[in-house]
């Protein structure tokens, strides 16, 4: 089946008792036993769940993966993939990576004894001398959050390969639509299914899709043990948002491009960051490897930040991204602020920069949207 194709059918099956070709939500903490000895396939939601289970067939199958598993969050996910290592292990992480997953690396999993490198991944050998005897996996972003830097995942998968490093790629600016990183040999894929593989704002929800029975078996440990798994409710509104994945992502796509092209020409804007366009630095990159650049667009401004803000209309101060709603943000402030004044500053991460998490509207009344505003401002 092609990708439009297994968005709509992957996971599914029309319930056997009713014949509804909605999944149910199988809304039970438990399940009865054959007899003692005997369960079902199904015997406890936090262990499984045949609602999150569909959710889980469906993601692996759009990632190219041997098995899904579906989480409260996307640092419930972040959380249960960090488990995989011990106390001494190594692990080299992309410098601009998305707040939360920042300050639960550095202030929360150090003290257990994990050592953490952060580190812009954009060349070979500084990322070969970063590598230590302890070093037990490559942690990245690509697109990146906020600057949308872009990682070579060849390049990744050869340095981990050749030193026994485990990998893992947090594919959530993407969806498994625009990249499937698998495919150029990463180990573990991640998401924030809050945000473009739901997409319309309204759950909060996290995936890993794994390359391994091993990796399979491992990540189902950790999410049982730690009770991280997704709710069957909010699964199943996760399972209904792929059905529409391919058309949102070309419509986020089309509008930001567009949005990308009309501040790369204002006066007001001194730098924009969005791989589709050619003066972005991973430009090549990007085109090599995905199939199309996203919805999220970030730059700088010269006007001030408040007043820009508050004169938007379309666009809703708002963290997240990935929704029919465009929304914009200040990173300092907001989605980075956990990183603190000096993890931002070794990142890039400054505050002039503006992310807009570009929607469905029609193209031209964001462009006017922002444009009203920047005059403003």
């Amino acid at each position: 089946m092609k990708f439009n194709t297994k968005s709509v059918h992957s996971g599914r099956q029309p319930c056997p008792a009713t014949g509804a070709i909605s999944t149910p939500i199988w809304q039970t903490s438990n399940f009865i036993f054959d007899d003692l000895g005997k369960p079902k396939e199904h015997d406890y939601t936090r262990t499984s769940n045949p609602t999150r289970k569909a959710l889980e067939d469906a993601l692996a199958a759009l990632e190219g993966g041997n098995a899904g598993f579906a989480f409260a969050s996307g640092m419930a996910a972040i959380t249960t993939a960090i488990h995989f290592l011990k106390a001494g292990d190594h692990v080299i992480v992309c410098d601009d990576c998305y707040g939360g997953t920042y300050r639960l690396f550095s202030e929360i999993m150090t003290k257990f004894g994990l050592e953490f490198t952060f580190l812009r991944l954009d060349n070979e050998e500084k990322i070969l001398d970063a590598v230590k005897p302890n070093t037990k996996l490559i942690w990245t972003e690509t697109p990146s959050n906020p600057l949308l830097n872009i990682t070579d995942l060849e390049m990744i998968s050869k340095i981990a390969k050749e030193h026994d490093i485990l990998t893992l790629t947090d594919n959530t600016f993407s969806s498994p639509y625009f990249l499937r990183p698998i495919e150029f040999g990463i180990d573990l894929v991640l998401h924030s299914t809050t945000k473009y593989v739901n997409g319309h704002c309204d759950v909060i929800g996290g995936a890993i899709v794994t390359t391994t029975d091993k990796l399979a078996e491992d990540v189902h440990f950790q999410l049982n043990g730690l009770g991280t798994g997704e709710a069957p409710f909010d699964a199943w509104l996760v399972l209904r948002g792929l059905k529409t994945l391919p058309l949102r992502m070309e419509k986020h796509a089309s509008n930001a491009i567009a949005v990308a092209e009309y501040l790369q020409d204002h006066p007001k804007v001194s730098k924009v960051f969005y791989p589709g366009l050619p003066s972005h630095k991973g430009h090549e990159i990007a085109k090599r490897q995905m199939k199309g650049f996203g919805g999220v667009v970030s730059f700088k401004t010269n006007s001030n930040i408040g007043t820009f803000l508050r004169g938007l209309n379309l666009f809703a101060l708002a963290e997240s991204l990935g929704g029919a709603d465009s929304l914009v943000e200040h990173a300092a402030s907001m989605s980075h602020a956990s990183m603190g004044e000096e993890g931002r500053k070794n990142a890039g991460i400054t505050d002039d920069l503006i992310r807009l998490s570009i929607g469905l509207e029609d193209t031209d009344d964001l462009i006017e949207d922002l444009d009203k505003a920047l005059s403003r401002a």
